[in-house]
């Protein structure tokens, strides 16, 4: 059975009638003419955008003003807050022992400072310095196993110039001091190039030594058991020659050149 196409309507009948009521003569019964009216955010005039335009005075000749939001300032990040505090050094630096880093490592500050310091907590005949008992360590160690381990000789005392030099039998007792002293090794280990692990060769001159450094004690029981010396002679430096000599082996171990 065929459908009979029912013709459209027009499109006045199309609107109802309630629609049509808001539609018609719209703009001169509700508005009035639109001509009297200027777009208050009217972005384009003349082909060119002119932004936004609500606080521009239309037919007054005065220059209109853009809304502008203001920018913060550029900062620098913060500097990372450093654990503990700092201590000056002798070359006028600030190093933090508990918070270690490479850069403000100085050869000059560990020279100065092991120079100052005296062997066994100062309980000794004469003075003998740290840094002289480095210097012997090297003149032994060089030539049996050569430069590299003749550097970690001169260095293996450097947490002292930073930590200061504790008698072996109070070191355990010290919370927290031996996790100091090994993160400033490896800073000091770093700044120069060598590996974190002491060589065996550095650790068991170390130990053997203590029996030459014995004359300068008084004698007592215990020394019996250090009875395998390098066969070394001290030779009881001042600080300033210590100091002296401990930057002349360094810079000959290294090839760099500090005034010593």
């Amino acid at each position: 059975m065929l459908m009979r196409r029912e013709q459209p309507l027009p499109v006045e009948l199309a609107i109802p009638e309630s629609h049509k009521r808001y539609n018609c003569d719209i703009a001169t019964s509700t508005f009035a003419p639109l001509d009297k009216y200027v777009a208050a955010n009217d972005n384009h005039q003349g082909g060119r955008y002119i932004g936004l335009s609500r606080h521009q005075n239309v037919g007054k000749g005065l220059p209109s003003t853009v809304l502008r939001v203001p920018m913060p300032p550029v900062t620098e990040p913060a500097e990372p807050e450093r654990y503990g505090d700092f201590m000056q050094t002798y070359t006028g630096k600030k190093f933090w022992p508990m918070d270690p880093r490479v850069e403000e490592v100085d050869i000059r500050d560990i020279a100065h400072s092991l120079a100052m310091q005296c062997r066994y907590a100062g309980h000794c005949r004469r003075f003998y310095s740290v840094a002289e008992h480095c210097v012997i360590m090297v003149d032994w160690l060089l030539p049996r196993y050569g430069k590299r381990v003749a550097l970690h000789a001169l260095l293996h005392d450097a947490s002292e110039a930073y930590l200061v030099d504790i008698p072996r039998p109070v070191k355990p007792y010290l919370g927290g001091y031996k996790a100091a002293e090994l993160r400033v090794m490896q800073v000091v280990h770093d700044a120069f190039g060598l590996n974190w692990i002491m060589p065996p060769e550095v650790k068991m001159a170390d130990e053997r030594i203590i029996a030459d450094e014995l004359v300068n004690l008084e004698p007592m029981e215990w020394h019996a058991k250090w009875d395998d010396p390098l066969g070394v002679p001290l030779r009881l430096w001042s600080p300033e020659r210590a100091e002296h000599e401990f930057l002349v082996a360094f810079n000959f171990l290294t090839g760099e050149v500090v005034a010593a």
